[in-house]
């Protein structure tokens, strides 16, 4: 498996690739939530500035990604929440790669870009009908912090954050 950064020709790709990640969930929860995390899965802010699209490559295709965002930018538009540390966001593996690993070492490789730049935490959000997602959070360290949940379609669906804090 290869790590790294995507390159701007496989955006839409990866942004597609999302999308069929996620399907899974869309008909689990609200639809006004399911069209919610699809805009954002969609929208362009993987490409802003200091925004970091990672990509893991597997026999020269790209089965999943993650997006970092950096400390203190709105990585949620309209939330306000600004974290003192970089964000974990679009987390996606293609649902034939599953089972290999791939979330973790996206993970992983975002802990470690974290920790390069000199960050002692890293931060994500996600929502309990992500179970999966949420297991890997936990086995990996990342603890609650209430203080960052947020509701961003207003249907009692908590979007929950979560830090790991490192040495």
């Amino acid at each position: 498996m290869i790590i790294r950064d995507a390159r701007e020709d496989e955006i839409p790709y990866i942004r597609n690739q999302r999308i069929k990640s996620y399907e899974e969930h869309a008909n689990s929860i609200p639809e006004k939530h399911w069209n919610t995390l699809k805009n954002a899965l969609l929208s362009d802010k993987d490409t802003q500035f200091g925004v970091e699209c990672i990509v893991a490559e597997l026999d020269g295709e790209i089965v999943g990604s993650v997006v970092l965002f950096p400390a203190n930018t709105d990585a949620y538009v309209g939330t306000a929440i600004e974290l003192q540390y970089p964000e974990i966001r679009m987390l996606a593996v293609s649902p034939e790669a599953r089972g290999k690993g791939i979330a973790a070492a996206l993970i992983l490789e975002c802990i470690r870009r974290a920790k390069v730049n000199g960050f002692q935490a890293i931060g994500l959000h996600t929502a309990d009908f992500m179970e999966s997602a949420v297991k890997l959070y936990q086995r990996i360290g990342f603890q609650r912090l209430p203080e960052f949940d947020f509701e961003p379609a207003n249907d009692g669906i908590i979007v929950k954050g979560y830090r790991l804090t490192f040495e």
